[in-house]
């Protein structure tokens, strides 16, 4: 079992997720403020959809948490801002949100490569993946090697809108697909469950560009504008990612299953911010298991 494991998820390739349409982002306009005529700053709710922020809430505080990327200007960043209060966090990151287009293991379809967050087991039985949603673009067959036989194909995908996630099946029922994360080193962590995330949590991230990596949870059902589309419902996280991250799992230590990678901003040089598909959704989703 471990070696045909192995042979699916030790691949580590930096890759490019293709195929994902962009959409251009309708600007976002800040009227002239004035003494007199305080609506010329738009309220919280009307700067939700602005592309380049993320919002989440802190379960515990009740705290909206508001997040601004580099693409968010002067005049934007000024109007957020002004919203800031005991009840209301506004903070910078680095860099631009965008999806991580690869992550963890690769996995290729047509010219796009992905990544392999969790074996599964579907509930017909038979074994599949669980990647991230926006990966699926690239196409409906998977191989394990660029150009390689089908070894896989999606079933189903959702991105965007309420989520980040896809389950693909192994075209070969009698798939052996453990529920395990290679986290390099001939090292491997057995995922024997799945769990919602807590703020303040330690978690860690596997993907093929950056590797191993760990870091803590900072909010829950964050929605993220990213230029393709609103996503809702993510993990915010200080794990650090970069492109070619993108479907790998998040996990902890003990081996329990928490996420998919979606996307965020900055590097692991300088830090940033990632968002993360939690993996219960999916599971429930497809009737799904996951730790067989």
């Amino acid at each position: 079992m471990r070696n045909t494991h192995r042979k699916i998820t030790r691949k580590k390739v930096i890759i490019a997720a293709a195929g994902i349409a962009v959409a251009a982002a309708a600007a976002f306009t800040i009227p002239q403020a004035s003494a007199k005529d305080s609506r010329a700053v738009p309220s919280l709710d009307e700067m939700r959809g602005m592309t380049g922020t993320a919002w989440a809430v802190d379960p515990d505080t009740g705290q909206t948490l508001v997040t601004a990327d580099s693409t968010v200007d002067t005049d934007r960043w000024s109007a957020l801002v002004s919203h800031s209060n005991d009840k209301v966090k506004v903070q910078r990151a680095p860099g631009k949100f965008s999806l991580f287009a690869e992550g963890g293991d690769a996995i290729f379809a047509g010219g796009a490569r992905c990544s392999l967050g969790f074996n599964v087991t579907m509930s017909n039985g038979a074994p599949g993946i669980l990647t991230a949603g926006h990966c699926t673009a690239g196409g409906r067959n998977w191989s394990t090697a660029q150009g390689g036989r089908a070894v896989a194909t999606v079933q189903s995908s959702t991105f965007p809108g309420n989520g980040d996630f896809a389950l693909l099946s192994y075209n070969n029922v009698g798939t052996q697909a453990p529920s395990a994360v290679d986290t390099g080193g001939g090292r491997i962590v057995q995922i024997t469950r799945a769990a919602n995330a807590r703020v303040n949590q330690n978690v860690l991230r596997m993907g093929s560009t950056t590797g191993l990596n760990g870091g803590r949870v900072t909010a829950l059902n964050a929605a993220v504008n990213y230029p393709e589309g609103r996503v809702t419902g993510l993990i915010q996280t200080t794990v650090c990612a970069e492109p070619g991250d993108s479907g790998g799992p998040l996990f902890t230590q003990d081996g329990t299953a928490l996420g998919l990678t979606s996307g965020g901003s900055g590097n692991c040089t300088a830090g940033g911010v990632t968002f993360f598909q939690p993996v219960t959704e999916p599971l429930q989703a497809f009737g799904a298991k996951i730790g067989q």
